[in-house]
């Protein structure tokens, strides 16, 4: 605030705004697998804006949800680079023991709790399918 930097100000203001309500409906404070998991859902509704904005012919509003996205994804956990997803999803694989694409979501079960926060359950579908596909 003392920075003046009124983009993360206001970007700060809207989570903090999110985990405050969060707290309201547990009764009590949240753990930090929460707290990600609400800025992850801020990041995706700021992507969905993006979708909007774009239809709509808004580049200002898109662009402006872009710097939100930064803003946000300073406080996010590192997200996993491809090779370490894909390295975790064969890992899984190989235990779990599936072999086809209809197991898919044995295979998802597994890996999500291991990415949580660092990985787009979107992105670890993909990898996913791809690799079941293979086999």
């Amino acid at each position: 605030m003392r920075a003046g930097d009124d983009l993360k100000k206001r970007t700060l203001r809207m989570v903090l705004s999110a985990i405050k309500l969060a707290e309201v409906d547990k009764g009590s404070s949240l753990d930090e697998s929460v707290i990600i998991s609400i800025l992850q859902k801020e990041v995706k509704s700021r992507h969905e804006t993006i979708d909007e904005a774009k239809r709509a012919n808004r580049p200002e509003l898109a662009n402006a949800a872009y710097d939100e996205i930064s803003v946000l994804e300073a406080y996010l956990p590192q997200q996993l680079s491809d090779e370490d997803l894909e390295e975790l999803v064969r890992q899984v694989i190989q235990e779990t023991g599936v072999t086809t694409p209809a197991g898919m979501g044995n295979v998802m079960k597994s890996v999500m709790p291991q990415v949580q926060g660092r990985a787009d359950g979107a992105r670890v579908s993909q990898i996913v399918r791809l690799l079941l596909q293979q086999s």
